[in-house]
């Protein structure tokens, strides 16, 4: 577990389609920005394929490094959907199917059409917690500290959305913007020294082309808003004094 002022998360992207380009994710920013919104901070994030001994190392390694553990993918009713298994097997806890998973996914199809493949998708670790899956009905689940959402983008917003009350956060996470049409060789000096004055903040940098020339954008985040604002404005000054003219981006 971290002991960090700000609760650490791990987020661990389980799919051979995401690794080999065919998918490109996109629940990654969603949950890094939700994430901050709700005071915990996204540490790292890892994309494992589809197998079984590289997603239970993955979750046995990150489940005892952070204090939350978010998988999605491979929840679904195909073969190469095993993250339940994985994550059983992780916690060395037995599967089974979850009557109230069941009733959930039940309500979803016709009788005639609920068969084996789509009930599979009510198998989990025994003691799991369902994850209210108001899109498609098909719940996720939680083991302890593992909380373990659908691929598809929107089944996955639900699901966090759904789950959110469970985290405990600490001040929500913010950030100011600058930029400036200068070289990081140009500020590296000064910015290393802005750091030095504020290591309470993360201050990183972001080269850019635009209008056919390169730029910098200057990113400060933390949870006092006060010490970013101080910092952003220092970061102004150092802009101007090397010739730049700093363009601040307003959303926090």
């Amino acid at each position: 577990m971290s002991d960090k002022q700000t609760p650490s998360v791990c987020l661990i992207i389980i799919g051979n389609e995401i690794l080999s380009g065919r998918t490109q994710d996109t629940n990654l920013a969603y949950i890094g920005r939700r994430l901050n919104e709700l005071g915990l901070e996204l540490r790292e994030v890892r994309v494992v394929p589809d197998v079984e001994a590289d997603i239970v190392k993955a979750v046995n390694e990150c489940r005892t490094a952070y204090d939350y553990v978010f998988t999605t993918g491979g929840i679904g009713p195909t073969h190469d959907d095993i993250t339940a298994r994985c994550i059983a097997k992780a916690f060395g806890v037995p599967i089974e199917r979850n009557p109230h998973a069941v009733a959930l996914i039940s309500q979803s199809y016709k009788p005639e059409d609920l068969n084996e493949a789509r009930l599979s998708m009510a198998d989990m670790p025994k003691g799991a917690t369902l994850i209210e899956n108001p899109v498609s009905m098909a719940p996720g689940f939680q083991y302890q500290n593992v909380f373990v959402l659908a691929g598809i983008p929107s089944v996955m917003q639900a699901m966090f959305e759904s789950v959110k009350y469970k985290l405990t956060g600490g001040a929500p996470i913010s950030s100011r913007t600058v930029s400036a049409f200068l070289g990081e060789g140009v500020i590296a000096q000064g910015l290393g020294e802005l750091q030095e004055r504020y290591p309470d903040l993360e201050i990183g940098s972001y080269p850019f082309f635009r209008s056919r020339r390169f730029g910098i954008s200057l990113v400060v985040r933390g949870t006092d808003t006060d010490r970013l604002d101080q910092a952003a404005a220092e970061l102004k000054d150092l802009i101007r004094s090397l010739g730049g003219k700093p363009v601040e981006d307003t959303a926090t």
